[in-house]
């Protein structure tokens, strides 16, 4: 396996973008907790959505994409890994132990991304 950042040289160096961002999988430990921790989990979300650092954060399903199992998912924009750590760490969920949660880098290479936002309407459409 290749070194991280060697790797992510390599990729710049092929012409691939290489934007590295640092995605969270957030896992359930106390039900009950993470139901009482929610308003201030999503009001820590909001704060880090206000200052550009939250990219995109939600619940994803189980394997089998019919349940809702409470896990969740966020990506930061992040200077480095301790950085990252630190915006996980201070997320009410996972202070009060709510949740677990795992810190993976993730480089961006390939894909596009159209975005339409319609305010009035409380929509946005990916394409």
């Amino acid at each position: 396996m290749p070194d991280w950042d060697k790797y992510k040289a390599e990729a710049k160096a092929r012409g691939a973008l290489a934007l590295e961002l640092y995605v969270i999988k957030s896992t359930p430990r106390d039900m009950s907790l993470v139901k009482e921790t929610l308003p201030d989990h999503l009001a820590y979300q909001k704060k880090l959505e206000a200052e550009g650092v939250l990219f995109l954060a939600g619940p994803v399903s189980d394997k089998t994409g019919i349940a809702m199992d409470a896990e969740g998912m966020m990506i930061y924009r992040a200077p480095d890994f301790e950085t990252a750590h630190e915006l996980a760490i201070n997320d009410p969920m996972h202070l009060s132990g709510a949740r677990d949660y795992e810190i993976r880098k993730w480089l961006i290479n390939e894909g596009s991304v159209s975005l339409s936002v319609s305010l009035s309407g409380q929509a946005a459409h990916f394409k």
